[in-house]
C-alpha cells in the first residue's frame, strides 16, 4: 500500500480486486491445474507491480482487464458471491466476539442490590413483592411520568425506566409467565393479560411482574379486581450496573483480599439450590488458610487482626452502623431473596459463624466472599466457602448507565474497588 491508495479510488479498486481474485484462488487451489494457477499468478502479480508503483491509470485499466479475463476463464464463480463473503466476516466477528467474551472480557448485570453502594443492583419504586407478609397493592402516585421520548433517553442513558399501566377494562391478572423478551443483557419487553387484555411494557426491569405486585415469587396472579381507568401499575424503576469482567488477569495472578470477584456458585454445599449454577458478585474478604471470626460488632477478624474501614477496599462494606440491626435493605428498593425480610431474623447475618466469636477455618484452596451492602447481604457468612476455580474474573468496568440515577453518582468506567 503507498500514497496513491488514498489518493486514488482506481488503485483502491484495483487493490480490492486483486485480494479478490488471490482469494478464490487460495479456495480453489487444490481443483485447479497447474497451468491455471500458473496464469492466475502472473495475472495477480502484473496488477500488483502496477497498483503498487508510479500512478499509471492506463497500466493499470490494462493489468485490470487482464486479471478479470484471466479469472473468468480459470476460476470456478461461486453463486451469491456478495451473501458468501458477508456471512463470512459476520462469522469471523462473532468468532472474535465471542473470544474476547470466554478470554478477555465478559459482560455481566448486577442483579441484586448486595454490592451497594459500590455497584447497584435493579430498584423500583415502589417496589410490592406481591406475596410478602407486608404488601402494598396500591400504587404509588408520588412521582411524574415523563412523555414517551423522554422516556426513551432517560432509559438508555441513565438506565431510569418508567412502567405506567392502565387498566382498560375491569379484569384481574391471569396466568402468565414472569419472563420478558431479551435482546443480550437487557430486557426488550414484557407482556401480560389482565380481563382478558394483552398490555405490554417496555425496557421493563427484572421480575418486572413480581416487583409490580402482579404475581407472588411462586407466578401465582394476584387475584384483585382493577376497574376500567384505574392504574395496575405505576413504578419508577432503576436498572442495575452492567460492567465487564476482567478474564485476563488471574490468569497470571491470585486474586488479593478486597477485591471485587464474579464467582459460578458451583460445589458450594450451604448454597441453597436455586443459587447453585448462578454468576455471584461479591468483595473477597479470606483466602485458603486464614482463620476468620465475626466480632459482637459484625466486623471480621482475620488471624486475629480486625477489619474495618480504614482497611484498603473496605470502606464500602464497613459504612454501616455497627449498632445498626438488619433490616429490609440499607438502600431501598433492591431485590434479593435471600436477604432482606429472611435475612432479618438472622441476628448477625452469619449462621455459618453460629455465634460472634466462633472460628472459620477456609480450606485451603478455597475464598470467602462478603456484599457491600453488609447488613443486607447473603455471601459466605450464609454459605460458607467456594473453591478457587469457581472464580471467573475481577469486575473490570461499568459500561452501562452513563448517568447518575435520582441522587446516586455514576459509575460508569473503571470500577473502583
Amino acid at each position: 500500500m503507498n500514497i496513491n491508495w488514498f489518493l486514488s479510488s482506481k488503485v483502491r479498486q484495483a487493490s480490492h480486486m486483486h485480494k479478490h481474485v488471490w482469494k478464490l484462488l487460495c479456495a480453489q487451489r487444490d481443483l485447479l491445474s497447474p497451468k491455471a494457477i500458473e496464469s492466475v499468478e502472473l495475472a495477480l502479480d502484473g496488477i500488483k507491480k502496477v497498483f503498487t508503483g508510479p500512478l499509471d491509470r492506463s497500466a493499470l485499466d490494462g493489468e485490470m482487464s487482464n486479471l478479470e479475463k484471466v479469472a473468468n476463464q480459470w476460476l470456478k464463480p461461486y453463486p451469491s458471491a456478495a451473501i458468501r463473503e458477508n456471512i463470512e466476516v459476520l462469522l469471523v466477528a462473532i468468532a472474535v466476539a465471542m473470544g474476547i467474551r470466554t478470554f478477555v472480557a465478559q459482560p455481566f448485570k448486577i442483579p441484586t442490590g448486595s454490592m451497594q453502594p459500590t455497584l447497584y443492583g435493579i430498584t423500583s419504586n415502589p417496589d410490592f413483592m406481591y406475596g410478602g407478609s407486608d404488601s402494598d397493592l396500591k400504587p404509588n402516585p408520588d412521582f411524574e411520568v415523563p412523555n414517551r421520548v423522554k422516556r426513551f433517553f432517560l432509559y438508555w442513558f441513565t438506565g431510569v425506566s418508567y412502567e405506567h399501566v392502565v387498566a382498560e377494562s375491569e379484569g384481574s391478572m391471569q396466568t402468565t409467565h414472569d419472563e420478558p423478551k431479551r435482546f443480550l443483557l437487557f430486557n426488550l419487553k414484557q407482556d401480560f393479560q389482565l380481563g382478558g387484555k394483552t398490555y405490554t411494557v417496555w425496557f421493563p426491569p427484572d421480575r418486572f411482574l413480581l416487583r409490580a405486585g402482579l404475581i407472588d415469587r411462586y407466578g401465582r396472579p394476584n387475584p384483585r379486581i382493577f376497574k376500567p381507568g384505574e392504574d395496575v401499575v405505576k413504578m419508577k424503576s432503576y436498572s442495575g450496573d452492567h460492567l465487564f469482567v476482567d478474564r485476563i488477569t488471574y490468569n497470571f495472578r491470585r486474586p488479593n483480599r478486597g477485591e471485587i470477584v464474579v464467582f459460578e456458585t458451583k460445589n458450594i454445599p450451604r448454597m441453597a439450590a436455586d443459587q447453585i449454577g448462578q454468576f455471584y458478585i461479591k468483595r473477597l474478604v479470606a483466602l485458603g488458610g486464614e482463620k476468620v471470626q465475626i466480632g459482637d460488632d459484625r466486623h471480621l477478624v482475620i488471624d486475629g487482626k480486625r477489619l474495618d474501614s480504614t482497611t484498603p477496599h473496605f470502606a464500602g462494606v464497613y459504612s454501616f452502623d455497627p449498632a445498626m440491626p438488619p433490616r429490609d435493605s440499607q438502600y431501598s428498593g433492591h431485590v434479593n431473596e435471600n436477604t432482606g425480610r429472611s435475612q432479618a431474623g438472622r441476628g448477625n447475618l452469619a449462621p455459618l459463624f453460629e455465634n460472634a466469636g466462633t472460628t472459620f477455618d477456609v480450606p485451603p484452596e478455597d475464598y470467602l466472599v462478603m456484599g457491600d451492602n453488609t447488613v443486607n447481604s447473603s455471601d459466605s457468612r450464609t454459605w460458607g466457602s467456594f473453591p478457587r476455580e469457581n472464580v471467573i474474573g475481577k469486575a473490570l468496568c461499568v459500561y452501562w448507565p452513563f448517568g447518575a440515577q435520582d441522587g446516586r453518582k455514576s459509575r460508569f468506567g473503571l470500577t473502583k474497588d
